[in-house]
């Protein structure tokens, strides 16, 4: 779980398996010492059946394209993202992304958030600070997209009740034990969550590039629902509410909605280590298209240990979503320096690296959290772990912008 998330976003305007660590100059994927052969895909994806494994068999052709080139992408290299690059500097420094400051080129993936666009205070209105952040995270949204980047979307909805937070903290007994359960059909606040739903529709609907098509983005509503920092955590609803409420969310913007722009991701935190743990909530095959994972403890300055742990939980994602012709993800990561934090030596070109590739680990993308006024999760130009991130964006795995190849567009 990243730390003080209100805060940051605030400021911005707020795992045993054989470890193999990677060569120094990183462009080999070692794969001795593997207990587990590569799991075979129970079918090859092709561009003539791509449609029959999404969750939607009507996207658009570039959010078809999107997901096919992202399965065939992670064989062989994964997106290096960071959420709210292009408004989140460390010391509030302006201008470039922190990532295109220490490297010269900005990410291949873009993370945002619909909290401040879904806000009960954003009454669309041009002088309305929430309604000014909305304008201004579907901006980025294009610019990446007119890139070639990638869009992922996180949604940090506050509680349906006072709709002031998303921490249980900061929530009274029955609000945590009620809120989610109360989204359901015929649930107390069934209507509220179809009017967030509405307003979430709208903007992916109007998501459009200079050609008026639709921008395809990746949607991972419910985030980190093993831990209980979240109302929509596991202490507050069954595993069949929770399937029930992703269930209805997709159908709500898929079917009643007509939104056919998404990509839907599943993306629990790291606290499974076996496939029957990591599915105990999981919606079904025909609402999920991306199986990701959170995962900040196993890099709390865990050292080796805790990368050797971090990749065997991704090794069990990816063996999974070579099963079921899905793509695997890391969805979120990082450490984040501080005043209280100092720089992990080989961080990124060894530990984040190594848990991404090591035993024939197939990943399309590792997002890192925002970085703010107060610290970084990515280091920008003049840290003492610049150039480790240098290095480990300059390995044969890691795609940037610049590197990324055409993502919207099928292969002839």
């Amino acid at each position: 779980m990243k730390s003080n998330y209100n805060s940051a976003l605030a400021a911005l305007f707020l795992t045993c398996i054989t470890f193999i660590s990677c060569s120094s100059d990183g462009d080999n994927k070692t794969t001795e010492g593997t207990i587990d052969e590569p799991v075979e895909t129970v079918d090859e994806l092709t561009v003539a059946n791509v449609r029959s494994y999404m969750v939607d068999a009507n996207a658009t052709d570039e959010t078809v394209a999107l997901f096919y080139n992202l399965f065939h992408l992670s064989k062989t290299q994964f997106l290096v993202g960071q959420q709210d690059a292009f408004n989140g500097f460390y010391n509030n420094d302006a201008g470039d992304s922190d990532m295109k400051k220490a490297t010269g080129n900005d990410p291949a993936l873009l993370g945002s958030d619909f909290m401040f666009i879904t806000d009960d205070q954003n009454n669309e209105q041009p002088d309305n600070w929430f309604y000014q952040q909305e304008i201004l995270i579907t901006d980025d949204v294009k610019e990446a997209y007119s890139k070639g980047m990638v869009n992922i979307f996180s949604w940090h909805l506050r509680e349906p009740f006072e709709g002031e937070s998303f921490y249980t903290s900061d929530m009274t007994d029955y609000q945590k034990y009620n809120a989610f359960p109360s989204l359901l059909p015929g649930g107390l606040n069934h209507d509220y969550y179809k009017a967030k739903l509405d307003k979430v529709a709208s903007v992916l609907s109007n998501l459009k590039d200079n050609n008026d098509k639709l921008i395809p983005v990746i949607f991972r509503p419910f985030h980190e629902f093993d831990g209980n920092w979240f109302w929509w955590g596991s202490a507050y609803c069954t595993p069949a509410q929770y399937q029930q409420v992703w269930q209805f969310t997709v159908e709500y913007l898929r079917d009643t909605k007509q939104v056919h722009n998404v990509i839907y991701a599943y993306s629990p935190d790291n606290s499974y280590t076996t496939e029957s743990q990591y599915l105990n909530r999981y919606p079904g095959d025909a609402y999920v298209d991306i199986l990701g994972m959170d995962n900040y403890g196993d890099f709390n300055n865990q050292g080796t240990a805790g990368a050797v742990t971090a990749n065997a939980k991704l090794k069990m994602i990816s063996d999974l979503a070579k099963e079921k012709v899905k793509i695997a993800a890391m969805t979120e990561t990082g450490f984040q320096i501080n005043s209280s934090n100092s720089p992990i030596d080989h961080f990124f070109s060894d530990y984040i690296y190594s848990a991404m590739t090591s035993n024939d680990v197939e990943l399309a993308f590792v997002m890192f959290w925002a970085n703010s006024q107060d610290g970084y999760y990515v280091p920008p130009a003049g840290q003492t772990d610049t150039q480790d991130f240098v290095t480990f964006a300059n390995k044969a795995g890691s795609v940037l912008q610049n590197d990324i190849p055409d993502m919207y567009t099928l292969p002839q």
